[in-house]
């Protein structure tokens, strides 16, 4: 690896942009990009950076991970030339899953899609079409294996109206993105499209966000509305619903892909 990914959370204080790019000077390392966002309220310090080492030198990771510690920060170091494994989990909907697996072979979002997984049979036609494999789950009892196997990195939840076990949210923690129909924290759980219309709302939208126990509680990735009027029925709601949804999938995915997401807390810090 000659290129690296950094990502450091710590306390906010002088002098930690002069720190880190000392350590990458003195190891001849030049910087592609830095990006930074200092959180006032919480007096949290972000900064993503893009690195590349210069002919036989190596990456300085201990000597940054030692930093980071000094700075009572959090430091994750990414190697961006490796592609994901990433697992997509749907049930019926096809349209989420077809526009994530037409941008990874548009190199749109830089991952493997080595499986697909349902509760339903029906989407074993798309995974014929992109030569993909394809296993049907009864219930969740055997879905660690099946990621095990497949040395999966990353979740996809396109539509997938089943509950992820604790025991998978934990081993995969920041690791599973759902896209939700409905704009969060409104409307959360099933038939958001139709509890937005019963209140009459003037917009819909849909939310990607990381998957932990509480369900639709995760740390929100991207967002997107549409406006709506009394003239919308419950079918046109759904329809409009439908675009945003897989524009806001896809747009989380390659964040994530991308290393450009710092999940704190709650909250994540998206770069551009």
């Amino acid at each position: 690896m000659d290129k690296m990914i950094i990502h450091l959370i710590c306390p906010d204080q002088m002098g930690i942009i002069s720190k880190l790019t000392s350590i990458l000077h003195k190891s001849m390392c030049n910087i592609l990009s830095i990006q930074q966002h200092v959180d006032k309220e919480k007096e949290k310090f972000y900064i993503r950076l893009s690195v590349k080492a210069n002919s036989d030198k190596t990456l300085p990771k201990e000597k940054l991970l030692e930093l980071s510690s000094s700075l009572n920060g959090k430091m994750n170091l990414f190697n961006p030339e490796k592609k994901l494994n990433a697992a997509i989990l749907g049930t019926k909907e096809t349209s989420p899953i077809y526009d994530l697996l037409i941008k990874n072979k548009s190199h749109e979002l830089n991952c493997n899609f080595p499986i697909i997984i349902s509760n339903h049979s029906n989407l074993s036609t798309l995974s014929n079409q992109f030569d993909i494999d394809f296993h049907k789950i009864n219930d969740n009892n055997d879905l660690a294996s099946v990621l095990n196997e497949n040395k999966i990195d990353l979740i996809i939840l396109a539509r997938y109206m089943q509950i992820i076990p604790d025991d998978i949210v934990e081993l995969y923690k920041n690791k599973i993105i759902n896209i939700h129909h409905g704009f969060l924290p409104a409307f959360k759980g099933a038939r958001p499209y139709h509890q937005a219309y019963e209140r009459g709302v003037k917009i819909v939208g849909a939310t990607a966000h990381y998957v932990t126990s509480e369900l639709d509680e995760g740390p929100i990735i991207f967002q997107d509305t549409i406006q709506i009027n009394h003239k919308h029925s419950i079918k046109d709601i759904i329809q409009l619903g439908r675009d945003i949804e897989k524009n806001v999938l896809s747009k989380a995915v390659r964040a994530h892909l991308d290393n450009k997401i710092i999940v704190h807390n709650q909250k994540t810090i998206i770069f551009d």
